[in-house]
């Protein structure tokens, strides 16, 4: 049952009515008591909805094991299985691209391995696209300016932060962190704006041949980050979950992640439509993490500030289910992480993962996908 299901706001309205009425009988005293006992039902179902994993168990938890076997090998950032372990782990890159309708359709985000999709000015959400260098994406944008939160969470893959200038702050830090750095506005050369396309600033792009070449000549030292854990996928197919988030600017951004059984993986849309690139490509994840934390605004321009290192409320979407659990990241240069409420880390499906980083998983409903 969604939290803002039609029945609960009209029981509510009917209490409402009731009180407005003043009991103005015995009839409508007892009406409003056997309401009220509806409203107390409803709402700790509902809660008990939207804060305890769907259709979990502990079982889940033991179809949930990480694939250690010997003769398996997975890559460090996928999770994918590949053929033999790597010398040196994959170089990250990590690009801001914009998501306000004027950039729309997008490049390249349906080849990210990991977005992390968080709110900029105005509260509409800009991802920070994360690919390895061992991938080839011919295009990928339009690309925008840095925010210091995305720094925290670049740095923690030894990432190189491609981006189109940025906030003061955000500059002042790129620097203060020593963050492995390619900023458009001084390294234009490893970016090109498609004028014939767009008008600025919704018009510059780049490709991981560029930033290949922009790590040749930053020449920086080996990668170093920890891997998430993996498991075996392990589809549900009772009642499977969908999910909605509400970013707070209108349906327009809202965004369904729909559950797709036959490949156990999930599709985007947004604002009712589902998401196309600009060639044509659809959006998958293989999971989707919804993470809330302390947003808040700090200027006059909308900026916002969020906390990245800490612990927070999360809900973890894999397999048709829902899992309520918590992120963790200890330090500023740390991996983030996504545990039970017990307290064991979860693992990931291989494949693609986005994570939406909301003020409250209230901005989060579910519904059961019809057959």
């Amino acid at each position: 049952m969604p939290w803002n299901s039609q029945f609960f706001r009209a029981t509510l309205l009917k209490f409402r009515t009731l009180i407005n009425h003043r009991f103005s009988n015995r009839t409508n005293l007892l009406v409003l008591v056997t309401v009220l006992a509806a409203c107390v039902v409803i709402l700790g179902v509902t809660t008990a909805f939207l804060l305890t994993p769907a259709n979990y168990d502990e079982d889940y938890l033991d179809q949930q094991p990480v694939d250690a076997s010997a003769d398996i090998f997975r890559h460090p950032l996928t999770g994918v299985a590949i053929d033999t372990p790597f010398e040196n782990i994959p170089q990250v890159y990590a690009v801001m691209i914009e998501n306000s309708s004027d950039a729309w359709p997008l490049s390249g985000i349906e080849d990210a391995f990991l977005v992390i999709e968080a709110p900029v000015e105005a509260g509409i959400p800009r991802f920070e696209a994360f690919f390895a260098n061992d991938m080839q994406v011919n295009k990928i944008g339009p690309v925008r300016s840095a925010r210091p939160y995305y720094l925290d969470w670049n740095d923690e893959l030894s990432g190189l932060y491609a981006h189109v200038g940025g906030s003061p702050e955000a500059l002042d830090l790129i620097a203060e962190y020593d963050t492995l750095d390619l900023n458009e506005f001084s390294q234009g050369e490893y970016f090109w704006r498609d004028t014939a396309r767009r008008a600025a600033p919704h018009n510059v792009y780049t490709s991981t041949e560029l930033l290949h070449e922009g790590l040749d000549e930053l020449k920086p030292e080996q990668a170093a980050y920890d891997s998430w854990q993996f498991k075996l996928d392990a589809p549900f197919d009772v009642d499977p979950l969908s999910i909605v988030i509400d970013w707070g600017q209108g349906e327009l951004y809202d965004v369904t992640w729909v559950y797709q059984p036959e490949i156990n993986q999930y599709l985007r849309l947004q604002g009712n439509q589902v998401v196309e690139t600009q060639d044509g490509d659809q959006v998958l994840a293989n999971n989707v993490v919804v993470m809330a934390t302390n947003i808040t605004v700090i200027d006059s321009l909308g900026r916002r500030q969020i906390t990245t290192v800490g612990d927070g409320d999360a809900l973890v979407v894999q397999d048709g289910r829902m899992i309520l659990g918590r992120w963790q990241k200890t330090e500023r240069t740390e991996r983030l992480r996504f545990y039970t409420t017990a307290g064991e880390e979860l693992a990931m499906n291989a494949g693609t993962t986005w994570i939406a980083v909301v003020p409250s998983l209230n901005r989060v409903e579910s519904f059961i996908n019809s057959p």
